[in-house]
């Protein structure tokens, strides 16, 4: 089983043509958003396929963490810190996105989703539940 789901895995990504790189922010307990050009990196083709932003709530004020990340192991920590993420003291958010530079600031109005980004979340869906299904 663990075979067959690993093989689907790499059929999935094959076919699919999901070996562009993104590119997205990165530092480490910054205490401003750290979104300008000099925090911008190029994430490892075929591994960091997602952009990940931890934001700390601590005595000091807010930290940001942010990195390229594998969708594997980002979905996964997200998951996990979703009830601690209550924007009080001591609180941890962690947020995934799969555009490039997505971890940045917030937009202020947001598109409606295309087909195409639609069928890009789907995709992530199908992926998660692979990666869940080996690891079990």
């Amino acid at each position: 089983m663990r075979l067959f789901s690993v093989s689907t895995l790499l059929l999935f990504f094959s076919s699919s043509g999901l070996a562009l790189q993104i590119q997205c922010y990165q530092c480490e307990e910054m205490t401003h958003d750290c979104s300008t050009p000099e925090f911008i990196v190029n994430c490892t083709v075929n591994v960091q396929d997602m952009c990940q932003k931890e934001v700390l709530v601590k005595d000091d004020g807010i930290h940001y963490r942010k990195s390229c990340a594998s969708s594997g192991a980002c979905l996964i920590a997200s998951s996990g810190y979703q009830q601690f993420c209550t924007g009080k003291l001591n609180s941890v958010c962690i947020t995934c996105c799969n555009t490039p530079l997505c971890n940045g600031p917030r937009q202020k109005k947001r598109p409606q989703p295309s087909a195409a980004m639609t069928l890009s979340t789907s995709r992530l869906h199908v992926l998660l539940l692979l990666l869940l299904s080996v690891l079990c």
